[in-house]
């Protein structure tokens, strides 16, 4: 999906609270081991802490949803606005990926709630360009678009969950993070195929909301967390960009968001 399509105005603002701008999305399957032949719903998420409301299927807003795993490709199927947003069968002989993307949906914020959230996802460049314009004061008009993996851990990895899939904004593994050995667990930031350097990337763990861990991108678009503990792990990353000159005239906004998650079961790091 490129960075131009059009941005549907939906209600977003229901996502944002006064104490919390929470926009975090991501992938939560009803197992992340699933045995061979295991029948797994697939629920989206949106939140803040890996805490999150369920976000039924809307199929306006969906640009892909797939799985892939034994080398094939095949749609995650499902019926709108249904909670949970897909089903799949794993073949479970190794790691399967499910993808998601879509979005395109249009939010505006007060200036002071804008600054405040892009502090708050540690992007501290849009706010020096917003203060260098002149535009501290001006309302944060943006479009907002959504990247998000999950790994389902088969009987032995696939390497195939360490290739981009051509999202915008991806975060791609080095290693497979569901088998034993994976310590620290590494990746890359890519923007339209590209590494990303400085983009701040998060680690958090489920059921534990105060354990959150931050580093930001070398140079290369690499990264490295050393998870304390084995669990279920949510890594994510805000990329920003200004919309382009057709954009900002056609749809009224004026930055495009790119949100990225990958969630998968760590087993820790070997003894």
């Amino acid at each position: 999906m490129g960075t131009g399509r059009a941005c549907l105005t939906a209600l977003a603002v229901a996502f944002w609270t006064a104490g919390a701008l929470a926009h975090d999305f991501w992938i939560e399957p009803s197992t992340f081991r699933p045995g061979p032949g295991t029948a797994v719903a697939v629920g989206l998420r949106v939140g803040e802490n890996f805490i999150g409301d369920p976000v039924p299927r809307t199929a306006s807003l969906i640009d892909r949803f797939f799985v892939r795993q034994a080398g094939e490709e095949q749609a995650v199927g499902g019926a709108d606005n249904i909670d949970p947003a897909g089903f799949l069968r794993v073949d479970g002989r190794a790691t399967a990926l499910v993808g998601y993307t879509g979005g395109g949906s249009y939010i505006e914020l007060p200036a002071e709630r804008f600054t405040a959230y892009l502090r708050q996802y540690g992007l501290d460049g849009i706010v020096a360009e917003r203060e260098r314009l002149g535009e501290s004061g001006q309302p944060g008009r943006e479009c907002f678009y959504r990247y998000a993996k999950s790994l389902l851990a088969g009987t032995m990895a696939d390497p195939a969950v360490t290739r981009p899939q051509g999202f915008t904004y991806e975060i791609v593994p080095d290693a497979d993070p569901t088998v034993a050995g994976t310590a620290p667990v590494r990746g890359h930031v890519l923007f339209l195929g590209q590494p990303v350097a400085g983009a701040v990337v998060t680690a958090h763990l489920q059921g534990q909301p105060a354990v959150r861990l931050a580093t930001r991108s070398d140079a290369q678009g690499a990264f490295a967390f050393p998870l304390p503990q084995g669990g279920v792990w949510l890594i994510r990353s805000v990329h920003m960009v200004r919309a382009g000159t057709l954009a900002h005239w056609l749809h009224h906004r004026d930055w495009e968001s790119h949100w990225a998650s990958l969630t998968f079961d760590w087993p820790g790091a070997p003894s």
